[in-house]
């Protein structure tokens, strides 16, 4: 087992976002509820305080657009080389069409906020924005988190309530909503042109040296552990989401010990074959992977 690194020595910040519900005003009649996506915050936020790292909590109505960007936008401004920034969400996985032409299925995933979705190249391109040596670990307890070949989603086992948006909300909302949704892919991928393929690195970084070497470009050293595979379904529950109740039960209020590699391994170990979180990392993340979870 890699040796654990457990000094801290920066500063910390975290954003929460919990939403049991979305707008049906913006998702054509669709309020999207769910049971425990609030608490999947809270807890986190109680994890984030233990390590006295300051967080901004955004729970449903509270979770819009605005207010998602500013809270990431001002962590990018504030920390610096050394410090981490701690970023969850909790709630259900959407897609959109993709319309510059860098998915092979064409779409684009999605975190549904409650105004609006959060398209998957808008949250990369906030991250790129961090700078060089901030620490990032994104936990995504959604679906369509997994990787990003975006394969179809398998239904959920009987009797569970899934996060994914449902396939006629999504193409409703994205027809109510088009004229948006493609200016916001094509205003990001101008303002990415000179940066590495996002999905390409998620979807290669481990296989392909080239992308490898283009990865490293990327500013921030970035950790995505995701609720799971784009095949499969995040699963809601009576108070935590399955992911985030198998990351808690893992963690054990501060019990584990090991690193970010072990501690992915061990929340994949105790979810059932229908959810498998998958483990990413962008940018020069190998001495992060080697880490204690949520050390600043």
């Amino acid at each position: 087992m890699a040796k654990t690194a457990t000094k801290s020595t920066g500063t910390g910040l975290a954003v929460h976002i919990g939403l049991n519900a979305v707008d049906p005003a913006h998702y054509e009649g669709w309020s999207g509820p769910l049971n425990a996506c609030e608490a999947d915050a809270r807890d986190m936020a109680a994890i984030a305080k233990a390590f006295k790292i300051k967080s901004t909590t955004l729970l449903t109505a509270q979770g819009t657009r605005a207010k998602t960007l500013a809270a990431i936008r001002a962590a990018a401004k504030t920390l610096k080389k050394g410090d981490f920034f701690l970023l969850t969400y909790s709630g259900h996985g959407g897609q959109v069409r993709d319309v510059t032409g860098e998915e092979d299925d064409k779409q684009d995933e999605t975190w549904c906020l409650f105004d609006g979705q959060l398209i998957d190249d808008e949250l990369y391109l906030e991250l790129s924005r961090f700078a060089a040596g901030v620490r990032i670990l994104v936990l995504s307890d959604s679906c369509h988190s997994g990787t990003v070949t975006r394969d179809r989603p398998v239904p959920p086992p009987p009797g569970t309530r899934s996060k994914m948006m449902p396939p006629d909300v999504a193409r409703k909302t994205y027809e109510a909503h088009k004229e948006f949704y493609d200016g916001l892919q094509t205003s990001v991928s101008k303002a990415t042109a000179k940066l590495p393929d996002p999905d390409t690195m998620l979807s290669q970084v481990t296989v392909d040296p080239r992308i490898v070497k283009l990865a490293t470009k990327f500013k921030p050293a970035v950790l995505l552990i995701s609720g799971c595979q784009d095949n499969q379904t995040s699963l809601d529950g009576a108070h935590n989401g399955a992911f985030t109740e198998q990351l808690l039960k893992v963690w054990s209020t501060g019990a584990f010990k090991g690193t970010y590699v072990t501690f992915h391994a061990q929340i994949k170990a105790g979810l059932p074959a229908s959810q498998t979180p998958n483990l990413f990392a962008l940018g020069a993340a190998a001495a992060f992977k080697n880490q204690q979870p949520f050390t600043v």
